[in-house]
């Protein structure tokens, strides 16, 4: 009985699922709040890593991004584009601090008019209030960020042994620490700077469905990374448009995934205020 009921409920939260993407464009909504997450990106990782060396320090960021970068697959360039993150953001001013706010809340923005496409919410200042909104999340970068590094030099600890059991607990100490990093924001971003309020039941558990799936993706994005491609070959050898085209697709896809855990969160709100067991 139990296991037709949690088939029941899930073919009635799919249902809900499908009548929300009837006759929405949801890859293009999606393309659209990558462009916001091409702008906000840089800054944010730059000032994240900026803030964890002013409350840590310069030289344990350095040590531990370091010990990160060794398990970043080196031929696409990973670990030296995580090493000029980390020189901008441990010499970040704090008046160059002040100005990464501004391209940093674009995503705010980007993220309140992507999923008011899903809501029937209404909403006036809709750019301001995603701005504002988003905003107070930079505050606890560094409380999601000095974790994400520490589990960065286990993994790289769990590299250097042979053996099945260090290559299953690095997928697991990677898996879950980016769970645990993203939880905390999708929730800020679901209720917070969406508009409409939903109840934070649903967004709890449509939040941990999120980062859990969106985890899942990054690790699929760190193995694209080793596979020996070519990925200037389609652009006439330019590696860099190359990567950054791949860059923006992983975005796009990640970015698919965060509509889809917003569209399944919306549902289980909505099945809860009709006093339906989700």
């Amino acid at each position: 009985m139990r296991g037709a009921w949690v088939r029941a409920e899930g073919r009635g939260l799919v249902r809900a699922i499908r009548t929300q993407l009837r006759g929405r464009d949801t890859a293009l909504i999606a393309a659209g709040l990558t462009f916001y997450a091409g702008i906000a990106v840089v800054p944010l990782l730059v000032l994240a890593l900026g803030l964890t060396a002013w409350l840590t320090s310069g030289e344990a960021v350095r040590s531990l991004a370091g010990r990160l970068a060794e398990v970043l697959p080196a031929d696409l360039g990973a670990p030296d584009a995580l090493a000029r993150l980390v020189d901008a953001g441990v010499a970040l001013a704090p008046l160059q601090a002040l100005l990464t706010l501004l391209p940093i809340s674009l995503y705010g923005e980007g993220l309140r008019r992507a999923l008011l496409r899903f809501s029937p919410a209404p909403d006036r200042f809709t750019a301001w209030r995603g701005r504002l909104l988003a905003l107070p999340l930079v505050v606890v970068t560094p409380l999601l960020l000095y974790p994400l590094l520490l589990a960065g030099r286990e993994l790289a600890d769990l590299a250097e042994r042979s053996g099945v059991g260090p290559a299953i607990g690095g997928f697991a100490v990677g898996y879950y620490s980016v769970l645990a990093a993203l939880t905390v924001p999708l929730a800020w971003g679901f209720r917070i700077v969406a508009a409409g309020r939903l109840r934070w039941s649903a967004v709890a558990v449509g939040a941990l469905f999120t980062a859990a799936s969106l985890s899942g993706f990054l690790q699929g994005f760190v193995l694209f990374l080793a596979l020996p491609l070519d990925l200037g070959a389609p652009f006439g050898g330019l590696d860099v448009v190359g990567g950054a085209v791949a860059l923006g697709f992983w975005l796009f896809l990640l970015h698919l995934v965060v509509i889809a855990g917003w569209l399944f969160t919306l549902a289980l709100d909505d099945r809860l205020r009709r006093g339906r067991p989700a």
